[in-house]
């Protein structure tokens, strides 16, 4: 399924001001694609991962998943959208710390109604991809940052999404860990055919895309 944005704006207040988040941005992402948005903090890049993944809708612009009009969904639509085609890695991992990593990679199918034996199935299955099988009884708070952000891209692609959205993966990371996480990333978008769209300023990710679409004051750059 591609992925079409038609000239993006999103505004946003600061007390009395009026911030311009985006302008007029249009991008077409294929499948099975790894990019990142690249630009500097304030450029937009967190503002247009959220709009895409309909987090948050534009003031201007349409986005396609398909033929499918999404910036015009409801919110009921946005949240199914959400559930079933669209992944998310955030930096802060955003794991549930109350349940163990078996836990937190099942929480998404289990939204999604799957029965209990394929989501253990699949969870483990993809836990033993990013090397944390051994791991599954674990709390996440129990793990060093690398390992909980590798339990965030296990959840983010079990349910098997269209597209996977990761705002600045490695900020919280150390160089070795970084670059073993876009290792695994790389190797899982090649296996498994799910496209990444990575936003971020840091040079590893930059080098490891295979397309990199530069935002500056909200405008996205030829």
């Amino acid at each position: 399924m591609n992925i079409r944005a038609s000239n993006l704006c999103k505004d946003y207040s600061s007390g009395t001001e009026r911030i311009q988040a985006l302008r007029n941005v249009s991008l077409e992402i294929e499948p099975g694609e790894f990019l990142a948005l690249a630009g500097p903090s304030g450029s937009g890049k967190s503002t247009l991962l959220n709009l895409l993944g309909g987090l948050d809708r534009p003031d201007e612009g349409k986005i396609f998943f398909g033929d499918q009009l999404v910036s015009e969904y409801s919110a009921q639509q946005l949240a199914l959208l959400r559930l079933w085609h669209v992944g998310f890695i955030f930096q802060n991992f955003n794991l549930i710390p109350i349940l163990n990593v078996l836990e937190n990679v099942e929480y998404v199918m289990m939204l999604q109604g799957l029965p209990q034996a394929e989501r253990k199935e699949r969870s483990l299955a993809i836990l033993a991809d990013v090397g944390l099988k051994d791991y599954a009884g674990r709390k996440s708070n129990d793990l060093s940052g690398g390992q909980q952000q590798r339990v965030a891209v296990a959840r983010a692609i079990v349910s098997r999404p269209n597209i996977v959205l990761a705002d600045e993966p490695t900020a919280n990371l150390d160089s070795k860990t970084a670059v073993a996480l876009l290792d695994l990333m790389a190797d899982l978008n090649r296996t498994h055919k799910i496209t990444f769209l990575f936003s971020s300023h840091d040079p590893l990710v930059l080098h490891r895309a295979h397309r990199v679409l530069n935002l500056h004051d909200g405008e996205l750059l030829d």
